[in-house]
C-alpha cells in the first residue's frame, strides 16, 4: 500500500464518517481579494465534524483555542478553503491538509478589512502625516479571521495613571489571502474596532500578525 493510496482511503473513511454524524457546510473557494464568500465563489455542500485537536471529545475547545480538526472527505477541499457551518453559521478556514494527518481548520468568527493608509503626498512638510480613513486603498475585504487578544503592551498615549493601555491582538488568516503586507496596514473588524499590524508571520497554516489597537 503506497502513501497515495493510503491518503485517499483515510479521506474518504473521514468522508463516509462525515456523512453520517457530521453537519452540512457550504464551502468556498476564494477567488480574488474581495468578499471570499460571496455567492460566486460558493464550491459544493459536503458534511463536516469539527472535533478539538487530538480529535478526543470529553471536554469542548476553549475560547482561547482557535485551532480545530475537521473530518470530511478532503479530496475536495484544499487549504484556504472556507467552510460554513449550514446549522449555526459558524465559520471555519481551513489551514493546512498534511500527508496521512487531520485536517487542520481555524475557527474565524470575525470578518476583518485590510486597507494600506495614503503615504505622503509630497516630499518634505506635509500638512497632515496620520493615516486618513478616507484615502485609504482597500486590499481586501470582507475575509473571515481569528482575533483573539494578546494583552496589552507599552503605555497609553496620555501617559496617565488612569488611562488604559491600547490592546493588542494576534490575528489568524487564510493560507488563500495571498497579499504582501506590511506593519502600516490596517486591519478594521466587523465590530467596528480598527488596529495597526505590529509584526507579520507568513506561516503554512496562513498569516499569523500581531495588530495594535488604534482606536477604541
Amino acid at each position: 500500500m503506497n502513501g497515495a493510496f493510503l491518503q485517499d482511503r483515510l479521506y474518504f473513511g473521514a468522508g463516509r464518517a462525515a456523512a453520517r454524524i457530521g453537519l452540512p457546510c457550504d464551502l468556498y473557494r476564494p477567488g480574488g481579494p474581495n468578499h471570499p464568500t460571496a455567492p460566486a465563489h460558493r464550491r459544493l455542500q459536503l458534511n463536516a465534524i469539527f472535533l478539538p485537536p487530538g480529535g478526543r471529545i470529553r471536554r469542548p475547545v476553549p475560547a482561547t483555542d482557535p485551532l480545530w480538526e475537521a473530518a470530511l472527505d478532503a479530496a475536495y477541499t484544499k487549504p484556504g478553503d472556507i467552510l460554513i457551518r449550514k446549522s449555526d453559521g459558524a465559520v471555519f478556514f481551513i489551514a493546512a491538509q498534511q500527508p496521512l494527518l487531520p485536517v487542520l481548520c481555524v475557527h474565524a468568527p470575525r470578518r476583518v478589512t485590510i486597507a494600506r493608509p495614503a503615504s505622503a503626498s509630497f516630499a518634505g512638510l506635509n500638512l497632515y502625516g496620520g493615516a486618513v480613513t478616507a484615502t485609504d486603498s482597500i486590499l481586501a475585504r470582507d475575509w473571515p479571521a481569528s482575533i483573539l487578544a494578546a494583552g496589552s503592551q507599552g503605555t497609553g498615549l496620555a501617559n496617565i495613571e488612569a488611562e488604559l493601555n491600547p490592546g493588542t491582538w494576534q490575528v489568524l488568516l487564510p493560507p488563500s489571502l495571498s497579499l504582501a503586507l506590511l506593519t502600516s496596514d490596517t486591519i478594521t473588524d466587523d465590530q467596528g474596532r480598527i488596529g495597526v499590524i505590529a509584526t507579520i508571520e507568513t506561516t503554512e497554516i496562513g498569516a499569523r500578525l500581531t495588530v495594535k489597537q488604534a482606536s477604541t
